[in-house]
């Protein structure tokens, strides 16, 4: 009866042995500095071939999002093909320092939630890691119209190219 209980916790320290051994080596794959493989996504930027590549994850709801820097000022993003232009939340633009005037809200907008009217404006650059587009076209939404800024197509058909496949986009600056 005696060495059941020792069989048992040798079965467990054996296990737990184990399963830190597994954990180090995938610590020293997750920390090392190289370029990760093709099958294990990464969001830092990887250069080749002196092209500037920048690698983004889907989140869990299968949206791209990106933190680029327009003209020194970071903004929070999600990567939208299927909009024509760069488009800022009104909050967004007025961090910018970018301010319309109502008159200016004359360029109509085909949304899922309808038509809104929406202001153009010029963004000198937008930086996403190493990759920098500059005089970028975007239009401004008035306040409630949008709760977060897109990264459109005005940004992304200035690049080499993108794709998006298993749940990554790569952007080729």
């Amino acid at each position: 009866m005696a060495q059941r209980p020792i069989v048992w916790s040798l079965g467990i320290a054996g296990i737990a042995g184990f399963a830190a051994f597994h954990a180090a080596g995938r610590l020293d794959e997750m920390t090392s500095r190289e370029p990760a493989p093709a099958s294990v996504a990464s969001s830092e930027p990887v250069l080749a071939k002196s092209e500037r590549v920048l690698t983004v994850n889907a989140d869990y709801r299968g949206h791209y999002l990106v933190h680029p820097s327009i003209d020194n000022y970071r903004v929070k993003m999600m990567v939208d093909t299927g909009a024509s232009l760069v488009v800022l939340t009104d909050a967004d633009a007025r961090a910018l320092g970018i301010r319309p005037d109502r008159s200016a809200y004359s360029v109509g907008l085909g949304t899922a939630n309808g038509v809104v009217r929406g202001a153009k404006t010029m963004l000198r650059e937008v930086r996403l890691g190493d990759i920098s587009v500059r005089d970028v076209e975007a239009v401004v939404l008035p306040a409630g119209a949008l709760s977060i800024s897109l990264l459109g197509t005005s940004f992304l058909r200035r690049l080499r190219g993108y794709e998006v496949q298993g749940g990554r986009m790569v952007l080729r600056g």
